[in-house]
């Protein structure tokens, strides 16, 4: 049932949407507007939607994994898989979603982030597939959600937590965007880059604030955007502060502002054991 969501579109091999450093994000949202198009053709909203609510996945909880690590008063790392990216290019070569799964896993992460983007990520949906078999923590699904189709193809594909990101949604489509993920007991990680996307954040109904150190449209990062933003977060919502974190004195700097999750992806990746720079990344630092 799962690949039949997993395989419909091929890998895109659009070289120009990932290598040119002007708004990598619109051309990416443009070309995911393409794919769900053509992927809905294949298999219907009122397919997709039956699918999703008939999978056998109990939800692992994404949001309550980050909760237990802020109770525990220790950092939860959510710890990426991915095979490239726009900013670093080919990540990892051979790439092998299952054994850094099970590295992360044993490393201590709280949770798993996995991008099934193709066409600047080369992701799949059958790297989340295969990364959640292999491990028992939850996952975030990592892509660019912009339509109701997505969302219940991440049920079908087994995600825990799906990712808006606020920069491609108005007001009412990522409203619309979280009612349908809590209808399938998945969490939702709402991402921002600025003062007024974090203001329309907090008014949807999620706990999990993702502050975005890297500007999707320069590939720049910075981790200062989570230090100015941590602040106008209310202390009853979970922040992660995603992209730029190479060291545990990052994460240091970053939890006295507030943040309780880290997103650590190309820092870990770029190790020869991901799993044991996820172990460097948490040690105490005075």
């Amino acid at each position: 049932m799962m690949n039949e969501t997993s395989d419909q579109v091929p890998v895109a091999t659009n070289a120009e949407a990932c290598s040119e450093p002007s708004d990598v994000l619109g051309r990416i949202v443009a070309r995911t507007k393409v794919e769900v198009a053509h992927r809905s053709t294949l298999l219907s909203l009122k397919d997709i939607t039956a699918k999703a609510l008939e999978t056998q996945f109990t939800s692992r909880g994404f949001g309550r994994a980050l909760k237990d690590k802020t109770a525990e008063m220790v950092p939860g790392f959510i710890a990426e898989i991915k095979k490239a990216s726009p900013s670093a290019g080919l990540l990892r070569d051979p790439y092998d979603p299952v054994g850094i799964a099970k590295s992360y896993e044993a490393a201590g992460a709280a949770c798993l982030s996995v991008l099934t983007e193709s066409s600047c990520f080369h992701g799949s949906n059958d790297d989340l597939i295969a990364a959640r078999a292999a491990c028992e923590l939850p996952v975030l699904r990592k892509d660019f959600i912009i339509d109701p189709w997505q969302v219940y193809e991440s049920r079908v594909i087994g995600a825990d937590c799906i990712l808006l990101i606020m920069a491609i949604l108005t007001d009412e489509e990522a409203a619309a965007l979280v009612d349908h993920a809590k209808g399938l007991d998945m969490d939702v990680l709402v991402e921002v880059h600025s003062e007024e996307e974090l203001n329309r954040a907090l008014a949807l109904d999620t706990s999990l604030i993702g502050i975005n150190n890297r500007n999707l449209k320069t590939l720049t990062t910075d981790l200062d955007m989570t230090i100015q933003l941590a602040p106008l977060v209310p202390p009853d919502k979970i922040i992660v502060s995603e992209s730029g974190i190479k060291t545990a004195e990052d994460v240091k700097r970053l939890s006295a502002v507030g943040a309780s999750g880290f997103l650590v992806g190309e820092s870990l990746l770029r190790a020869p054991d991901p799993g044991e720079a996820l172990k460097a990344l948490m040690k105490p630092v005075a």
